[in-house]
């Protein structure tokens, strides 16, 4: 069975672009790369040529890793979500329990997801005990600092872009 990958539109129209790019672009130079070294005589103790096939080496891996998610995605409509219960997509204002401290994250799938940008993985401890939950529900969440409550304080449909 193959595991599907939630994300968004923005996310996985980002995938793409960077497929795109490595498959024009960086492929393109990275072998001018490799060329160029080869000119140089000696492969054995040419930095240069080895660097440019590490380089190599990393692009085609990741336009793999790419063509793989890109494949398994399941591209999510945020655009008209429901929002009495937390679902994929919608913005969720939690407030902790014990140090009635408030946080806002977006519930995104794991390539978009990142805590910097105010998102979680909607696979993460805290997004798999946020789902299904309504306002005023309490999220019991085990980390590895210990068990944390949390309470649903709004549930808001995304920003768009």
């Amino acid at each position: 069975m193959v595991e599907r990958i939630p994300m968004t539109k923005k996310g996985h129209e980002k995938l793409r672009q960077e497929l795109n790019q490595l498959q024009r672009h960086e492929r393109q130079k990275v072998i001018q790369a490799i060329e160029t070294a080869r000119e140089h005589g000696d492969l054995k103790e040419n930095a240069e040529y080895h660097a440019a096939k590490e380089r190599q080496s990393h692009i085609e891996g990741r336009i793999m890793e790419l063509k793989d998610k890109l494949g398994r995605s399941e591209v999510i409509d945020c655009s008209s979500l429901e929002c009495d219960r937390v679902v994929f997509g919608v913005v969720v204002t939690l407030v902790d329990l014990d140090t009635d401290d408030e946080v806002s994250y977006q519930l995104l799938g794991p390539e978009e997801a990142s805590v910097e940008t105010g998102s979680i993985s909607v696979l993460s401890p805290l997004g798999q005990a946020m789902i299904g939950k309504s306002v005023g529900d309490e999220v019991v969440v085990k980390t590895p600092g210990g068990v944390r409550q949390f309470e649903v304080m709004e549930i808001t449909p995304p920003e768009e872009p």
